[in-house]
C-alpha cells in the first residue's frame, strides 16, 4: 500500500498496548457509575470509541469477536439488557472494519466525521433495543454522546498512535 504524502510510517502495534487502552477505556466506562454519575446520559463511550479505533487500524487483532465480549461485559456491568452493547459494539466494529482501508488516508477531523455515523448507528440500536424491551425513551440527551465521541477521535487517534510513531530520522539515505 501506498503511503500517503506526509504521512509518517508507524512501527506494528505492540497486543499488551492495545489490550491496555481497551481496559482503560473499559474503566473509562465503568467510573461514572461507581461514582454515582450514572444517570447522566450525554457521557461519551470509550469502550466503543477504542473499539472502532483498534477495529479501524488494527483489524487482526480487534474485531467483532472482542467487540462483542467487551459489549457483554458492559452489559453486565450496567445491568442492560443482555445483549444491548454486546450487539452495539459488534455492529460497531463491523462497520469499522469496512472503513479500515479507506479512513487512514483522511486527515483525524475528515475521519471524525466518518465515524460519527458508526456511533450514531450504535447509540440508535442501544436506543431500539431498550425501547423494545419496555424502557422509556431517555430523552433527546442521547443524541449528544456520538457527537462528542466523533469530537473525540482525534484525541484519541493522536493518544493512541503515539507509541507507534517512528522517532523521525533525517538520514537522506533511509527515508523510511
Amino acid at each position: 500500500m501506498i503511503m500517503p504524502a506526509g504521512q509518517q510510517l508507524l512501527l506494528p502495534a505492540n497486543p499488551a498496548f492495545i489490550w491496555f487502552s481497551l481496559l482503560l477505556a473499559l474503566v473509562l466506562n465503568i467510573a461514572p457509575n461507581v461514582s454515582g454519575l450514572n444517570g447522566l446520559l450525554w457521557i461519551p463511550d470509550f469502550l466503543a470509541l477504542t473499539v472502532v479505533f483498534w477495529s479501524v487500524h488494527q483489524p487482526r487483532h480487534i474485531g467483532v469477536g472482542i467487540a462483542f465480549c467487551l459489549g457483554l461485559l458492559m452489559d453486565v456491568h450496567q445491568s442492560a439488557l443482555l445483549g444491548q452493547h454486546a450487539l452495539s459494539y459488534a455492529v460497531l466494529s463491523y462497520l469499522a472494519f469496512n472503513l479500515h482501508r479507506r479512513l487512514p488516508w483522511f486527515s483525524a477531523s475528515a475521519q471524525a466525521l466518518h465515524v460519527l455515523p458508526l456511533f450514531a448507528v450504535a447509540h440508535g440500536l442501544e436506543l431500539l433495543i431498550r425501547l423494545s424491551s419496555g424502557n422509556t425513551f431517555p430523552g433527546w440527551l442521547m443524541l449528544l454522546p456520538p457527537l462528542l465521541e466523533a469530537a473525540l477521535w482525534p484525541l484519541i487517534c493522536a493518544l493512541l498512535l503515539l507509541p507507534q510513531r517512528r522517532a523521525p530520522d533525517p538520514d537522506k539515505h533511509r527515508p523510511l
